[in-house]
């Protein structure tokens, strides 16, 4: 969730640049803090997760950014597809599976008739906007999906962005992140003297060791199903 501002990112690079915007102006600012959502999607697509629900497309392969109702135009890849949610369906989940495992053991798959309770999907992440299903779906099937997207601009006069009150659009633990990407952005501007030149590459290290970190940091502290190792393979 995220609670600090605009303003606030906005009023802390400015103490550090003390520049009293003249060589910096707040609408470049502004333009590098949107720059460091797209850099900090890209890097770690968790940033910012949602789930909604998709309407399939007659057929097997479905494009997740489809626009026209249905698809989420925003999206930047898959993460998974969950489960059915017509309301004609059975609401089962739906489960990953390679697709030579279909291609092996119902080779005609992509032919077969048309259902609305999907069972499985085929995912390839270097094609992160598409997928495909199986049985192949009617146009009525609907699938929860989650999926990250990038965050959508913030759009303020130059006049009302130290003063924003507007939410930033990542959690707050992306604060420091965007700030230094915001300060690496501002003093690559001027990276002609070499202090500059240092300061912008501390600041671009800074944001990518925070990065970094947030992935050790979520692979230590994910959820973990131990029952294997404890020996406990059912509920109490």
């Amino acid at each position: 969730m995220a609670t600090a501002t605009v303003g606030d990112i906005i009023t802390r690079a400015d103490v550090i640049l003390q520049d009293n915007n003249v060589r910096w102006p707040v609408s470049e600012l502004l333009y590098w803090l949107n720059d460091a959502y797209r850099a900090i999607v890209m890097q770690r697509p968790d940033a910012n997760m949602k789930s909604g629900t998709f309407t399939c497309a007659a057929g097997t392969r479905q494009v997740l950014t489809k626009s026209g109702g249905g698809g989420f135009p925003e999206a930047l890849r898959l993460r998974s597809v969950v489960r059915n949610v017509a309301a004609a369906s059975t609401k089962r989940a739906v489960r990953l599976i390679q697709q030579a495992v279909l291609d092996d053991q119902r080779p005609g798959w992509h032919a077969e008739t048309g259902g609305i309770d999907i069972q499985h999907y085929i995912y390839d992440p270097l094609n992160p906007t598409e997928f495909m299903v199986y049985p192949p779906a009617l146009t009525t099937a609907q699938l929860e999906v989650v999926y990250s997207s990038v965050p959508t601009q913030h759009v303020i006069a130059e006049g009302s962005i130290k003063a924003s009150t507007e939410v930033i659009k990542l959690p707050d633990i992306y604060v420091n992140p965007i700030l230094d990407y915001v300060l690496y952005r501002a003093y690559a501007k001027d990276s002609e003297y070499a202090a500059n030149a240092q300061r912008a590459q501390g600041h671009f290290q800074a944001y990518s060791a925070a990065l970094g970190a947030g992935v050790q940091a979520d692979a230590a502290t994910a959820p973990q199903d131990d029952s294997r190792s404890s020996g406990n393979h059912g509920a109490n």
